[in-house]
């Protein structure tokens, strides 16, 4: 990457564990797609005074050649899974390698077709 990856924790402190996982995450996303230009991570972690919401949240922006910005945000809605920081970001980063693979596969022209034409002739009726 161009840029050094950027990791933020709101609403708590920083895990070095955490750290290191998105570290590996990031590290898969260059083999697969190798241009990345940069990557911002945030977590976001559940507070005391925010009791509506006790569930990780891990919001991916990652920056392309060509000043190309893809953003993974998915907020868990009663999705207890994400109670665990590890569920919330390894979530975030499947999502991610979907978004890349699927424009690496556009970018080739690998698109897939529903349905392909089928030309039909009428034969003409015959007389008995």
């Amino acid at each position: 990457m161009e840029t050094p990856l950027r990791i933020s924790f709101q609403g708590g402190e920083t895990s070095h564990a955490l750290s290191q996982m998105i570290a590996g995450h990031v590290d898969v996303l260059e083999m697969l797609y190798g241009r990345l230009t940069g990557c911002h991570v945030v977590i976001r972690i559940p507070g005391k005074h925010h009791r509506s919401s006790d569930l990780y949240s891990a919001n991916i922006h990652l920056t392309l050649p060509g000043g190309i910005d893809i953003n993974i945000d998915h907020t868990p809605q009663a999705d207890d899974r994400f109670s665990s920081p590890q569920f919330a970001v390894n979530d975030a980063f499947r999502r991610a390698k979907r978004l890349l693979k699927d424009r690496t596969r556009r970018q080739r022209g690998e698109v897939k077709t529903l349905h392909q034409r089928i030309d039909r002739t009428l034969d003409p009726p015959q007389d008995a």
